[in-house]
């Protein structure tokens, strides 16, 4: 067991014991982000969010954040546990840290999301009590300001909010879509945000004689170095759903000029992982992820 080690507040003074046992994860996969943007991710006086840190003293032994996604929804991210300490049940006590400071904040269930091939973290999670919810893949559309679209795609919110309502990807889904205030973290969607979102990036809903049969909205733009090491524009759209491929290629013409006329590099499009819209994502001319991702869930 873990003795000895202690759970607290994680500070920018943690940094390198964080580095140091983070920045030679996944090296195969392209390395762990968590050293690149740490001093960035730290909450920093917002109160939606705390990180912890398990403290053995001359190391960090793990680390994993908390945020508050709305009233009552939970997000845990950044888990990880230094290889000299695992099997001693840290994940357990981080998490419970985490359960514990959620429900203070009212949270009444807790998310996280995994890569799929991440099968250590995957067991790990289910031992620690959460249960698979969801799985989504990304779509890639090329931004290209001339992209066509065959059926007509509006910014009215009310018609995307409706269609999202009655999709079955929402089922999929359990309701959720990429959060506009954190990235990486999903949420339920609600109307409001549709409308706010109309205002403040994008929504799009694709018509066709008067009745929507595709939705998708922007959540975010955001630079990241490239495999060049130069820095790449992407512009993030939190859930695209259709009725068919002429819908699907309808919805990605409308992000690929949306994504052009914002410069951006390239876009990321949240699809839900089924047979369907994935081979229709790909009929439709878009890339795709190689792999999917899970969310899991706990009710706290």
């Amino acid at each position: 067991m873990s003795v000895g080690i202690t759970i607290r507040r994680a500070t920018h003074d943690d940094y390198e014991g964080v580095k140091a046992f983070t920045e030679d994860l996944w090296a195969d996969r392209g390395g762990d982000y968590i050293p690149e943007i740490y001093h960035d991710w730290l909450e920093d006086g917002d109160e939606r969010k705390k990180t912890f840190l398990a403290d053995a003293g001359d190391e960090v032994a793990g680390i994993v954040q908390a945020v508050m996604l709305s009233d009552d929804e939970a997000w845990f991210q950044g888990m990880r546990v230094n290889p000299a300490y695992q099997r001693q049940g840290l994940s357990g006590r981080l998490n419970e840290a985490c359960f514990e400071w959620a429900r203070e904040q009212g949270a009444t269930v807790g998310r996280i999301m995994i890569f799929s091939w991440n099968a250590a973290s995957l067991g790990a999670a289910r031992t620690g009590g959460f249960e698979p919810l969801t799985e989504f893949r990304f779509a890639h559309p090329e931004p290209d300001s001339d992209a066509s679209s065959p059926d007509s795609v509006s910014s009215d919110p009310r018609r995307a909010w409706r269609y999202w309502t009655h999709s079955d990807a929402r089922d999929h889904l359990r309701g959720l879509g990429f959060a506009p205030e954190e990235s990486w973290a999903m949420r339920e969607l609600a109307r409001e945000d549709f409308e706010r979102l109309a205002d403040e990036t994008a929504v799009f809903a694709v018509e066709r004689e008067s009745a929507p049969v595709g939705a998708s909205y922007r959540a975010r733009t955001y630079d990241r170095e490239g495999d060049d090491g130069e820095p790449e524009t992407w512009a993030e759209y939190g859930v695209g759903v259709w009725d068919d491929v002429d819908a699907a290629r309808s919805l990605f013409g409308a992000i690929a000029r949306d994504a052009a006329e914002l410069g951006a590099d390239r876009t990321r499009v949240l699809i839900p992982e089924t047979a369907g819209y994935v081979s229709d994502a790909s009929y439709a001319g878009a890339e795709i992820s190689e792999e999917p991702d899970f969310v899991l869930g706990i009710e706290l």
